[in-house]
């Protein structure tokens, strides 16, 4: 199989280094100044074990490899906020022997978040989720690190909306060559749901910085209690706390990169940090938000999160740049304002 990288940063650029270094064909998928950089230097791809660069194809879109493959697997990987605008150009690209990506390819959705299967099922007969365990960062354009270390990361996959099949089974078999476990489960979704939890405090340190403190922890608890009210309220299972910690056990711990980055914060601190205009809140915290009001289900601090992350990226405000104790003033004004009934201040 060859291995398309849609989306070639941290979570892309990872997967698809390691997939190259074990061995397997991978194509590269990038645009602007990463996909000059692809193009001139290659990938350099930071792990512990050292600082290696492939010089892999890469192209900015399907036009550039003419008829796609039969054996193709495309593997997408950008940020949801740019989901439809991926799918829209892979699905119509024509596969050799007839049809198009849509009809003929598996497409798998490494990306945090649910929507964008959903996105890509309205498009693509063969859509596959991954629950994404993967600590990476894009350092700059060409660069990415990773991490982790024995294994690079874990990768839960399976169809979407339910079900496994023997392409899963030898995308697995093939990222087990590759430095990362890659159970193959019926029920992808729970394992994606439990992970959204754990990103809806990506908005918190975003926008109030890389913290351990208590302010922070104390308001992660409670945007996360918002998060599984509404889970249950929508009868959606998810994984529990004692499945992931027996799920990842000590397969993957993080240890400093000798020559490399200090690993910043994730995904959406590192959207603001490099001042990308756009941030997955809309996907994470707006995920909470949307079901919460369609089950009847207030989500104040997680609605607030949304809007703030928006702001940040929108004014492309420095990452980390508001006080956790302003960030938690206004979590407990946005509380009672829900309370009371009241729409509440706008935030700032």
């Amino acid at each position: 199989m060859r291995y398309i990288i849609i989306g070639a940063g941290a979570v892309g650029g990872a997967v698809g280094g390691r997939l190259a270094e074990s061995g397997h064909d991978v194509v590269l998928v990038a645009r602007g100044a990463q996909y000059e950089a692809l193009r001139e230097r290659g990938l350099r791809l930071v792990t512990p074990e050292g600082p290696r660069t492939h010089r892999l194809p890469t192209v900015d879109g399907p036009g550039a490899l003419g008829e796609l493959r039969a054996d193709d697997v495309l593997v997408l990987a950008v940020k949801t906020q740019d989901s439809v605008a991926a799918l829209d150009a892979w699905a119509p690209a024509p596969v050799a022997g007839g049809g198009t990506a849509a009809a003929r390819l598996p497409l798998f959705c490494a990306q945090n978040g649910v929507e964008s299967q959903r996105l890509a099922l309205r498009r693509f007969r063969r859509v596959y989720g991954v629950c994404v365990w993967l600590p990476a960062t894009f350092v700059e354009p060409g660069e990415v690190s990773a991490a982790g270390t024995p294994l690079t990361g874990i990768l839960h996959l399976g169809r979407f909306p339910h079900g496994t099949d023997d392409t899963a089974r030898a995308v697995a078999a093939d990222l087990a060559t590759s430095r990362f476990e890659a159970p193959v489960v019926a029920d992808v979704t729970r394992w994606q749901y439990a992970k959204l939890l754990a990103n809806l405090a990506n908005a918190v340190e975003a926008v109030s910085g890389v913290t351990g403190g208590e302010e922070s922890a104390a308001l992660n608890r409670r945007v996360r209690a918002e998060g599984e009210a509404v889970l249950t309220a929508a009868g959606i299972p998810y994984a529990s706390a004692a499945e992931q910690k027996e799920a990842r056990a000590d397969k993957m711990r993080l240890v400093p990169l000798d020559g490399g980055p200090e690993r910043g914060g994730g995904s959406s601190w590192q959207s603001l940090d490099r001042g990308t205009g756009t941030i997955e809140a809309d996907y994470l915290n707006g995920e909470i938000a949307l079901l919460g009001r369609l089950h009847g289900v207030p989500t104040p601090l997680n609605e607030l999160l949304q809007r703030l992350a928006g702001d940040f990226a929108r004014e492309r405000r420095a990452a980390g740049s508001m006080p956790v104790t302003e960030l938690v003033r206004l979590a407990g004004d946005a509380a009672a304002s829900a309370n009371s009934g009241t729409d509440g201040p706008p935030c700032p």
